[in-house]
């Protein structure tokens, strides 16, 4: 995966954003987090793993791997944010293989992010993430080549006023 890529275009739509909507000096850390978690239990709804009461799928891969690379977004904002842009992770096999389990994983590095806003946090929480897109059955082709164009999709819908 091409990290550096990933964020010099997070950082264009990022201050696309910021100045269309005249957010250039606020700090949007503590919104981004709430937006990566929302964005987290969104892709855990679209793939339903913890919902052992019901019968009915999963969402197809497509869906989930657009909510997925919503998700990568708002990691590599809030890297740019704390300016941490050249902190790509190595990636490596998660621990295990319990989705429900890493998705837990990554609920708790991004509280454990905010906390401590460092290097080392941010750096465990894109691996856990990445991680989680693994057990998902992602590739890093297709994560990248999902962000390049959901990258696209954000872009019109700035221009549509979203």
């Amino acid at each position: 995966m091409n990290f550096e890529r990933l964020f010099n275009m997070q950082k264009e739509l990022d201050a696309h954003i910021e100045t269309k909507h005249e957010l250039n000096n606020e700090d949007l850390f503590d919104r981004k987090v709430l937006a990566l978690l929302v964005e987290l239990g969104e892709l855990a709804n679209e793939t339903r793993c913890f919902k052992f009461w019901s019968v009915k799928p999963a969402a197809a891969q497509e869906t989930i791997l657009e909510e997925y690379v919503d998700g990568v977004h708002f990691i590599l904002s809030l890297g740019i944010e704390l300016q941490f842009e050249a902190a790509a992770p190595v990636i490596e096999a998660a621990d295990q293989n319990d989705i429900n389990e890493q998705f837990l994983a990554v609920f708790e590095q991004i509280h454990q992010f905010r906390a401590e806003k460092t290097r080392d946090s941010y750096e465990k929480l894109f691996l856990v993430y990445l991680q989680l897109g693994q057990l998902l059955g992602f590739s890093a082709a297709d994560i990248e080549q999902a962000y390049f164009e959901k990258n696209e999709v954000n872009y019109e819908r700035q221009k549509e006023n979203y």
